[in-house]
């Protein structure tokens, strides 16, 4: 296939090199994207198909006189023929020499067809109750011929076993290698049905093309079930392949426009200890049915070298119609380069990601549903602008990255955009994830996000801006995140002072109590934010709990609600954000100054946020808090001199009123030469927590030289601090969290913390 799969613009320059330590500052920055790579990716089918090479398939081979059929009679260890030329038998082989059609019917139990055919012309085979079996080699072997077909005959059971163990000439000879081998171009077609038992290597094999256009056909085999190193169509027929290494497959990698599998019609179901179907180049689906389970399941264990994944195009999968259904130990779909779905039906479970495209993902049509992955989506760029999507994913349900920049800082090109369909997330991990720019220009989207602070339900390295469509994110409140103030359309963000249950239901109403938003959420969430034309940036919206829900669900966005008791627990000002990190310089980068894009070693970044950030809290529970956004594979980096300790270390409150008990647990996010950043999480035991202080002593010297989010105090090694008025008290069993940054020479272990509480 020509590689004009993707057609992305990607500007000159390297890397950025800021880090993205100060993910909140998406609610307030802008133009920070200004150099991001602008993309159309996306290919149809009937693009794919055209930019690969044609297959072999003319109607003239479907068509022949049956007065000039041979036939052929399979005697076990013998066979006799009416030919008078065109056939030679030779115990129990029989080599067909000349174009034209056989056909074959009887038993050989331990012998082969072999053709051999120097003209020009089709070699048509009529199995019509055919058995073949070999001890040696291949049963039925194409070993010359200008095109070759196979037609299985209406209500005939045919069957074609080689052996466990190949007997070749010499040390150098490694073919044939399957039950069913050709050296030709080779098509499949008609009703009966053919069972093919490869009992060394594969089952059926051209080196050429191979169609199959119709026919019940079963495959066991060793290796691959069914493999044509040009291409492989399937037209037609009900498939059913056991293979101990890939299920369909096409492995042509000398040639860019060949080496691809196209699923047009009929159905395949595939179980495969390797790849369910496997593409040198493209996997084109324009319809049928394919279902998939590779390397056990999505349950399975994967050894660390292996490839189980559903469907694996190197170049592109490119997702046209049909139905698919994947279950695998890998990635359900995978490309490393594009993936693009404009139509059918897909439901995958995967071992790992859902879809994993390392150029670009698009959907444009269709209906996909992820009910088990660590990442539902994953690539460079991912572009959703039709069909609906529904991800369940046990870290980040949607991932944009480039798999090369660190994820804790801005990836150039790296874009994420939603602009149609319906888009339901179910994340363990950051919701919607981008480490490069996050946009959503339409369509509806519902998160309902992680329950742990260390992610957010909505994630972004670069600016997040929102400018049409309706999003509504649950999630945990920590690393809460909100679209840019820049953001064409308004949106409100609502952080609860305790966890909320799963089950509790909220809505959101204009200041005179006109309904906007009702939300009944499926897990436990600290935060919402929610976006919509309804919403005006400066204006008053109040937040309820409680009360009921009604009409259709998506993802627990109800179409109508009722606030009759329900219970007011704050009023929130659109545009501003309540929860996270606060607002910053740089549309989501963390500010100039940071190592490696510049600045003295240990030199906190410029523009840190004071130890203290001024904050009016907004009426009823719900209050502000701060804190860093380090994705959650983020981890401290060092030379290999340094050591680093990234333990985390709780410890219980050792003072305070009766009752009252707090922790402490430190998590490195990130250091550089002389210098380095951390969170802390403080958690109230089971009764609310009035005030608290967290000290302790550094071991190795080290120095804070910025704390936001609380008050530090120092007396050398020793380090005090303490809540602020907006985050001292915590209800209980709920927590908060505090930043800081300082300087480090030597060694940086983590500290021992200390937490009390009254």
């Amino acid at each position: 296939m020509q590689r004009s799969t993707l057609r992305v613009v990607v500007p000159a320059g390297g890397l950025v090199t800021a880090l993205a330590i100060w993910i909140g500052a998406a609610s307030i920055a802008s133009g920070a994207d200004s150099t991001q790579a602008q993309t159309t990716a996306g290919i149809s089918a009937a693009e794919a198909l055209a930019a690969n090479a044609a297959d072999h398939d003319e109607e003239d081979d479907y068509v022949w006189n049956t007065a000039d059929v041979v036939s052929i009679i399979l005697e076990g260890a013998s066979a006799s023929s009416t030919a008078a030329e065109g056939v030679a038998i030779s115990g129990a082989v029989v080599t067909i020499t000349a174009a034209g059609t056989y056909r074959l019917t009887g038993t050989l139990t331990d012998g082969q067809v072999l053709v051999s055919s120097e003209e020009d012309g089709i070699v048509r085979l009529i199995l019509d109750g055919a058995s073949i079996a070999n001890s040696t080699t291949a049963a039925l072997q194409i070993d010359e011929a200008d095109k070759a077909m196979i037609v299985l005959v209406e209500g005939s059971r045919n069957t074609l076993s080689d052996a466990s163990t190949y007997v070749y000439p010499d040390a150098e000879t490694d073919e044939p290698n399957a039950a069913l081998f050709s050296k030709a171009d080779l098509t499949i077609t008609g009703t009966g049905s053919l069972t093919v038992k490869g009992n060394a290597y594969d089952g059926i094999a051209s080196k050429d093309g191979l169609i199959i256009d119709v026919g019940e056909i079963a495959v066991t085999a060793v290796d691959d079930g069914i493999r044509g190193k040009d291409y492989l169509v399937v037209n037609g027929g009900d498939l059913t392949v056991t293979a101990g290494g890939d299920g369909l497959t096409s492995t042509n990698d000398s040639d860019e426009t060949k080496g691809y599998v196209v699923m047009a019609g009929g159905a395949a179901t595939i179980t495969a200890a390797g790849d369910g179907v496997s593409a040198t180049t493209d996997i084109i689906t324009t319809g049928g049915s394919l279902s998939v389970t590779a390397g056990g399941g999505s349950g399975a264990a994967l050894a660390e070298d292996a490839s189980a994944k559903g469907l694996k195009g190197t170049v592109s999968v490119v997702i046209g119609s049909g139905m698919i259904d994947v279950n695998a130990a890998d990635d359900a779909i995978h490309s490393d380069d594009v993936v693009s779905i404009g139509g059918g039906t897909i439901s995958l479970a995967s071992g790992d990601d859902g879809i994993h495209a390392e150029k670009a993902l698009d959907q444009s049509d269709g209906s996909l549903t992820v009910t088990r992955s660590v990442e539902g989506l994953e690539s460079m760029v991912i572009t959703l602008s039709g069909g609906t999507v529904d991800l369940t994913a046990s870290d980040d349900g949607m991932n944009g990255t480039d798999g090369v920049t660190d994820s804790m800082m801005i990836a150039e090109g790296v874009i994420v955009t939603i602009s149609g369909g319906t888009v339901l997330v179910d994340a363990g991990g950051d919701g919607l994830d981008s480490n490069g720019t996050l946009g959503i220009t339409g369509g509806t989207i519902v998160v309902n996000g992680p329950t742990e602070d260390m992610n957010g339900a909505l994630d972004a390295n670069g600016t997040f801006t929102v400018s049409g469509g309706t999003l509504l994110a649950a999630g945990s409140s920590g690393m809460a995140v909100a679209p840019a103030t820049t953001s064409e359309q308004g949106w409100v963000s609502a952080t609860f002072a305790a966890r909320q249950a799963a089950g509790t239901i909220v809505h959101l109403t204009s200041a005179d109590g006109t309904a906007i938003a009702a939300f009944k959420s499926s897990k436990d969430f600290q935060s919402v934010v929610f976006s919509s034309d309804q919403i005006t940036m400066g204006s008053a919206y109040n937040v309820y709990t409680g009360g009921s829900v009604s009409g259709a669900s998506t993802g627990g966005m109800y179409a109508s609600g009722d606030t009759s008791g329900a219970t007011l627990v704050a009023t929130v000002t659109a545009g501003q954000h309540t929860g996270g990190m606060p607002g910053g310089p740089g549309g989501g980068q963390l500010p100039s100054g940071m190592p490696p894009s510049g600045g003295p070693s240990g030199t906190p970044p410029s523009g840190m946020p004071p130890s203290e950030v001024p904050s009016a809290s907004p009426s009823g529970s719900v209050a502000p808090s701060v804190s860093v956004s380090p994705s959650a594979s983020a981890s401290a980096s060092a030379s290999p001199s340094v050591s680093v300790s990234a333990s985390v270390s709780p410890s219980p409150s050792r003072s305070g009123s009766t009752g009252t008990s707090c922790t402490a647990t430190y998590t490195p996010v990130t250091q550089w030469p002389g210098g380095f950043l951390g969170l802390v999480k403080v958690t109230a035991g089971p009764v609310a927590v009035r005030s608290w202080t967290v000290t302790w002593t550094f071991t190795d010297g080290q120095t804070v030289t910025g704390v936001w989010n609380a008050a530090v105090q120092t007396a050398g090694s020793k380090i005090t601090v303490k809540g602020t008025a907006y985050n001292g008290r915590i209800s209980p069993s709920g927590s908060t969290l505090f930043g800081l940054v300082g300087t480090w020479r030597g060694s940086n272990h983590a500290p021992v913390m200390t937490c009390t509480a009254s």
